[in-house]
């Protein structure tokens, strides 16, 4: 045979055996992208490096947002955790599935006028969560850290997630951050930090699925009290406070209650001069202490380990080769915790040690966690997306929790489930560039009274540039302009009746829309029994507890 025609016969071989591999190995469809929802409990708008924090040290978080797209008017659901959480999984308003409070919620008290809405102690079971939608198209789902969306059985597993981690722990609060952890079966070892811990656990989780689209909601309790940084950030963060340059602004202002004893901007400041403003606990005219200035180093500590997290989180997405077939959301539940926790509301607070109870200054934005005002509800949000169309760029178009169920799937390029997620719109328009939402406003309901300061009770609206609050006790309302006025210093209600009329309306429609529960005459109130007139309150035994 000649050389020729063994070249021929050969090529013949090899042209058979790939038809035939081809006939046996049909090509497959891309695997579906994996999804990391990354969310920090209790973050600031202002906690983060790229959002303007000159003190917390957050370079993976910045690295983040020159990756993808930093939004700058997002949304939580509500101030404070639970109904953000449930949004979230559920793509529906928290006032759609009565479940507008923190779980457990807080008690009843003489002093308040109105009774607390009861509200679901779980996510309702009929709820299809992003979870469950994402498992059944083939998704392995987990979620690591805090769930606070029911106690067992209405544990993660019965939602969709095939596994949590600490299993048997579904508060919304660790016992420490340092081991022991005091969890169920999740004690930690000696030196452990538990924000470590939990990220050991996820690049474990991730490693172990990274042959399938798996959904990864990485809900770290981090940043939420106890305010517990790790021991050698804190050292650092000390020597950084040592050189800083003394800080002109006060450490803290007061907030009263709009809807019965207002404060002018000029007495939220100069009473603080008055003795009996002095100390942290409920003090006269309905008043509390907001924290101005971001320098608790245990708090900042807890910020870096968080932030060292997300870094590692990348860095094995990296190592394995899948990170441009991830999609990572950066998101806090809630505005920075900048006043006190009064769930016993006769609480007085160590004045010898502020820093474990007031975490951060939400400035410029006023107010914090449990307040209608910016610091409350809005919140830090990055998304890296393979299929962002400016990486690095800085959307404006206001966003909320519900919108992620939608986006999430949107994304992933699955089919949406519009009778689910009701309530959110998806938001890959906005990564593609487009510069808008099909949407009139964005509403909030509380029917409850706050941990974190003596306000009325109330409900929200933005539309447009125009943020509308409404309390509930005696019916006050104000009206912001946003553009102008992002502290939201000077209610222009009286100067702008018909743009308050206006929102009102549509507050009181979507209310009814969404069948929102109102709060009932409190029966056993007593006039002038406030705390701060000297009345002291205690939890009763078997009572819901107030430590959120």
């Amino acid at each position: 045979m000649t050389i020729k025609r063994i070249l021929s016969t050969l090529l013949a071989v090899a042209v058979t055996a790939t038809v035939s591999i081809a006939q046996v190995k049909k090509p497959t469809a891309s695997k579906p992208p994996n999804i990391v929802f990354f969310l920090v409990d209790d973050l600031g708008w202002r906690d983060v490096g790229c959002f303007g924090s000159e003190f917390y040290e957050t370079p993976n978080i910045d690295k983040l947002a020159k990756n993808g797209v930093k939004f700058t008017n997002s949304y939580s659901a509500c101030h404070v955790c639970s109904p953000t959480r449930a949004s979230l999984l559920s793509g529906k308003y928290p006032a759609r599935i009565n479940l507008t409070d923190w779980l457990p919620g807080r008690n009843d008290f003489a002093y308040q006028k109105l009774q607390n809405v009861e509200v679901n102690q779980q996510i309702p079971y009929e709820e299809t969560t992003l979870a469950e939608a994402l498992k059944a198209k083939g998704y392995s789902t987990a979620i690591v850290g805090k769930w606070h969306l029911g106690e067992a059985p209405s544990d993660p597993t019965k939602h969709g997630f095939d596994m949590h981690i600490p299993a048997g722990w579904s508060k919304g609060w660790p016992l420490a951050y340092d081991a022991p952890f005091k969890l169920p079966n999740y004690d930690g070892k000696p030196g452990e930090y538990l924000t470590d811990r939990l990220t050991t656990d996820a690049l474990q989780y991730i490693e172990d699925h990274r042959d399938q689209p798996f959904f990864l909601y990485f809900s770290h309790f981090a940043v939420h009290d106890p305010i517990e940084g790790r021991k050698d950030l804190v050292e650092k963060y000390k020597k950084k406070l040592a050189a800083k340059s003394a800080d002109k602004r006060p450490p803290y202002i007061l907030e009263g209650n709009p809807d019965s004893d207002p404060l002018t901007i000029e007495e939220r400041v100069t009473l603080l001069t008055d003795s009996a403003y002095k100390g942290f606990s409920q003090l006269p005219r309905g008043t509390v202490k907001v924290k101005q200035r971001q320098d608790n180093v245990q708090f900042a500590a807890m910020v870096e380990a968080m932030d060292e997290s997300l870094g590692r989180v990348m860095e094995k997405l990296k190592q394995l080769g899948i990170e441009e077939n991830t999609i990572v959301v950066f998101v806090s539940d809630n505005g920075g915790m900048s006043a006190g926790n009064f769930g016993r509301p006769s609480k007085v607070l160590d004045p010898r040690t502020p820093d474990k109870h007031f975490s951060t200054s939400n400035l410029p934005l006023r107010g914090a966690k449990g307040w209608m005002y910016e610091g409350g509800i809005r919140v830090p949000m990055i998304v890296k997306w393979s299929g962002v169309k400016s990486p690095g760029s800085t959307c404006t178009v206001p966003v909320v929790s519900m919108d992620f169920f939608p986006s999430l799937l949107d994304m992933a390029g699955l089919p949406l489930l519009p009778q689910q997620h009701v309530d959110g719109v998806s938001i890959k328009p906005l990564l593609q560039g487009k510069k808008k939402l099909e949407r009139e406003a964005i509403y909030w309901h509380f029917p409850h009274y706050s941990n974190h300061g003596m306000q009325s009770p109330g409900g929200a609206v933005r539309a447009g540039k125009y943020k509308l609050i409404e309390y509930y006790e005696n019916g006050t309302v104000q009206l912001y302009d946003l553009e102008k006025d992002l502290g939201e210093l000077n209610d222009i209600s009286k100067q702008n009746p018909a743009k308050t009329k206006e929102l009102t309306a549509m507050l009181h429609a979507w209310r009814q829309s969404v069948g929102a529960k109102m709060m009932a005459p409190n029966p056993d109130y007593v006039a002038g029994r406030e705390p701060w007139k000297g009345f002291k309150y205690d939890i009763p035994a078997g009572a819901k507890s107030g430590n959120h």
